[in-house]
């Protein structure tokens, strides 16, 4: 019998609940998933965590794998995405960082491998290692699974859970990555696959192993299909192409109306604006948009817009994931502080909107904004809109896609050799931040803090909260799934579902700008409200007028950060209160005042979130 048939044999019995062959079966799969894993990560310790843990998850879910052939890509999977989330946050990243600079302790990487020493130099060693290891991890995973498994793109696409021709395009860029990493240390194009046989070899698991590693020029040929766009496009530009192997399968929920995406080069890369819903329109240049909505319509967004083509100079794209916001124009690209926002000041609005929330808009506005909405729901939702594209069927359609993060042109990809500026500052760098509150409320101070989380992919380690305290006696305690009023540190006197302030104020980490969340907020509960730029400002301040029967409501907005500067309350008798918020560039030493006092115990009445009019509430109850 040989190790194939053995291996399918030990899976079916495995899958009708047999415990010796399911551990018969993690016997001899352990050490090739090592070397997958190992060749991925260059550290001991954290392969051997993520093989454990992808062992485990293979005895729980071993009988929902439906083909014992495909068994490889399917394990492979688990592994890949054990590991993607292990890289997920930018916390953990540092930890890798200094986990790697730390050598204390267990035995490094090139220390176990010790037994190779002869085969090449130190020096060629750290260069080609050093190259692996600034590659992406879907890139690494592409490459090991190619070269060293000898797998078929089918099955790659399999464990990737992406189309065959994305695999394709995804293992084009991997090689390219690569070429370049090893181009700044001497080596031209004529060294890749040496570079590549030498690292299999490095990470053989025996002396045996790695001498019968090779790779031939067939191995790393993508076809000519991938090859020859990836000559005439960007990274970037593969969206289209991507998303129509997609597409295949999809329904089609809409037929929309055009709306444009501003094409001006901006003369600061600092203050790039881009406007997605105004009225004008060039129908020769093609355009794409992109919503996805990985927890559901209702719920946190990430967009692409994209237009124009490379042959002409015309490209342009905007991109929002979980961990940034981009702006690519040819060879530059830059990563912002801010989500995208409408040049005109006009409301953001996309196509799962609720039609009364959109009608109210365009009511306010004047105009309507020439999008067409959708009802649709389910996470892991993508919406994609293509505009002025040379195709019979020009149509917007909406798929299920839970994995669309993990595709390679989600990840803000560009060419290897563009010109990218970081415009961040340090806060947004580091995704999150610690914010204060001073001012005053009907003649009593107000002093707060809070946390809040810039994008999505810090929410779940950096959850928002506020802290409010007015005058002596009325505090606010305020996080993403409840508010609570109590006095005097004693009574709770309110409790409120679904959390008030951060539903009436700047929710970033949703992926809209802090102008249109107050807006769009405003819209749902029929607030009127007025735009305009502060004075002065350059632009780079927007004032927004929130207009209620008892108070009136100015915020004004950082458009540049991505956040609320000041809220000023006024009456018809004049100006009863505001709130100032200050955001800490440096956290250092101030952990210990950013903490939350724990919730009383007491039973109270739960009632709904008032939304943008907490601060309504807010003044009521202080004045009493």
């Amino acid at each position: 019998m040989d190790q194939q048939t053995y291996l399918i044999e030990l899976i079916k019995k495995a899958q009708q609940g047999d415990r010796n062959s399911l551990d018969q079966l993690a016997v001899q799969v352990k050490d090739r998933l090592r070397t997958y894993v190992l060749r991925m990560t260059q550290q001991e310790d954290l392969a051997h965590d993520i093989v454990q843990e992808s062992l485990l998850e293979m005895f729980k879910v071993i009988g929902k794998l439906r083909d014992a052939d495909r068994f490889w890509p399917w394990l492979y999977g688990i592994a890949t995405n054990k590991l993607r989330r292990f890289y997920r946050t930018e916390a953990t990243q540092r930890r890798v960082v200094a986990a790697s600079l730390d050598k204390k302790g267990s035995s490094s990487f090139e220390e176990r491998h010790g037994g190779l020493e002869d085969l090449v130099g130190d020096e060629l060693k750290q260069i080609v290692t050093g190259a692996m290891k600034k590659l992406k991890t879907s890139h690494k995973a592409v490459l090991v699974m190619r070269c060293y498994d000898d797998m078929p793109y089918s099955e790659i696409a399999e464990t990737m859970g992406c189309s065959e021709f994305s695999t394709r395009m995804l293992f084009l860029r991997a090689k390219r990555a690569l070429q370049k990493e090893l181009s700044k240390n001497g080596f031209g194009k004529g060294s890749f696959l040496a570079a590549l046989v030498l690292f299999g070899k490095m990470t053989a698991p025996t002396k045996a192993a790695a001498a019968e590693i090779s790779i031939t020029a067939a191995t790393v040929k993508v076809g000519i299909a991938a090859s020859t766009v990836g000559l005439i496009t960007s990274k970037s530009a593969i969206v289209s192409i991507a998303a129509a192997g997609m597409l295949t399968t999809s329904t089609v929920v809409m037929k929309p109306e055009l709306f444009n995406l501003g094409t001006p080069e901006p003369q600061n890369p600092t203050s790039i604006v881009q406007n997605i819903n105004g009225a004008e329109q060039n129908a020769d240049i093609p355009e794409e948009y992109q919503w996805f909505f990985p927890e559901g319509p209702k719920e946190p967004v990430m967009m692409q817009a994209r237009f124009g083509s490379m042959a002409d100079g015309s490209y342009r794209k905007v991109l929002q994931n979980e961990q940034g916001n981009y702006y690519i124009s040819g060879n530059n690209v830059n990563i912002n502080n801010y989500h995208m926002y409408n040049e005109d000041l006009s409301v953001m609005q996309i196509p799962t909107d609720d039609l009364q929330v959109a009608s109210f808009i365009s009511k306010v506005e004047g105009y309507s904004k020439g999008i067409e909405h959708i009802s649709v729901s389910g996470r892991g939702l993508l919406v994609i809109d293509p505009r002025n594209v040379d195709s019979k069927d020009n149509r917007t359609l909406s798929i299920q896609h839970r994995n669309n993060l993990d595709e390679d042109y989600s990840q803000a990809d560009w060419r290897t050799n563009s010109n990218v500026v970081d415009n961040r500052d340090e806060m947004h760098k580091r995704c999150w931040t610690y914010f204060r509150v001073s001012g005053r409320i009907n003649g009593q101070n107000v002093a707060g803090r809070g946390r809040i989380p810039f994008v999505y992919s810090a929410t779940e380690e950096f959850s928002p909260w506020l802290r409010l305290q007015v005058g002596n006696r009325l505090l606010l305690v305020d996080t993403s799934n409840e508010a609570y009023i109590y006095e005097e540190g004693n009574e709770i006197i309110e409790l409120y579902q679904g959390g008030s302030f951060l539903k009436g104020m700047a929710r970033p980490w949703m992926g809209l700008h802090a102008i249109d969340t107050i807006r769009r907020d405003a819209a749902e509960q029929g607030i009127k409200f007025e735009t305009k730029y502060a004075e002065g400002t350059d632009r780079k301040i927007a004032e927004v007028k929130l207009i209620t029967d008892d108070v009136t409501y100015i915020y004004n907005i950082d458009l540049h950060k991505d956040v609320i500067n000041k809220v000023s309350f006024s009456t018809k008798l004049g100006v009863v209160g505001n709130m100032e918020f200050t955001y800490l560039q440096d956290i250092d030493g101030v952990e210990s005042d950013f903490t939350v006092r724990p919730k009383p115990r007491l039973e109270t009445t739960t009632m709904r979130s008032q939304g943008v009019l907490w601060l309504t509430k807010l003044l009521e109850d202080s004045s009493n």
